[in-house]
């Protein structure tokens, strides 16, 4: 596809002690179809070697910050970026190789547009084949950390992520998107895969709360009714 220059896209990697699985991340990114991209990583303070990953990257956009959690570094990624569309990784997870041609082409033919959310599959590390077998295999669903593009001007609308939440910060960015009227768009296909290893934010403080991720789930619910989110 034309890749034209108000369809450039902001790649925003936040990591920290990313060093297992961040070069994986950044190859997925550097395989995309699309190509008006640029890359931002944002260093949550790692004490690994991640910086040495990362520097074996030369064109991408390397910030490191004091530790501050994953919604304080999408935050600073998002003003350390220039791209008028916003699009977001996590360290540990792969973009399939169309992702982000495929949403782009979706803003382009609806100029109404402000984010494009897909689905996600997720994968076991070697570590964990027992309980990849436990659950029969691979589960798909709509992860907007992994899956999300926007455009700039609905961060400029709703404000940023949540920086004092640690777990839930992108689908809760998300209900105060909705209430405000932001146009969000789901694509059926699957175009990521989430990682599923020991270190992975959901087996800590995601598994303790498991009260406020229910009540975000009704919120999300409640937020939906009325607002079609499929593509065409």
């Amino acid at each position: 596809m034309t890749d034209a220059p108000l369809m450039r896209i902001s790649c925003i990697v936040p990591v920290y002690n990313g060093e297992k699985y961040l070069s994986e991340a950044l190859d997925s990114i550097f395989a995309q179809t699309f190509r008006a991209f640029e890359v931002v990583v944002i260093d949550d303070g790692s004490t690994d070697s991640t910086p040495s990953v990362a520097a074996r990257y030369a064109d991408i956009k390397y910030v490191h910050q004091v530790n501050a959690g994953p919604s304080a570094a999408r935050n600073h990624g998002i003003r350390e970026s220039g791209g008028d569309l916003l699009a977001f990784l996590d360290a540990d997870d792969i973009w399939h190789p169309g992702k982000l041609e495929r949403q782009a082409q979706r803003f382009a033919a609806r100029p109404e547009l402000d984010i494009s959310l897909a689905h996600a599959r997720n994968f076991w590390s070697t570590g964990l084949r027992d309980e990849e077998t436990s659950f029969e295999g691979p589960r798909v669903g709509v992860l907007p950390a992994q899956t999300m593009v926007a455009r700039r001007r609905a961060f400029d609308r709703v404000g940023p992520f949540d920086s004092a939440s640690m777990h839930r910060e992108v689908p809760g960015w998300l209900v105060q998107a909705r209430q405000q009227g932001v146009v969000i768009e789901t694509l059926p296909e699957v175009l990521c895969d989430r990682r599923i290893h020991e270190s992975n934010r959901s087996r800590g403080v995601g598994a303790k709360d498991a009260p406020g991720m229910l009540a975000l789930a009704q919120a999300m619910i409640a937020a939906r009714r009325g607002r079609g989110t499929s593509a065409t």
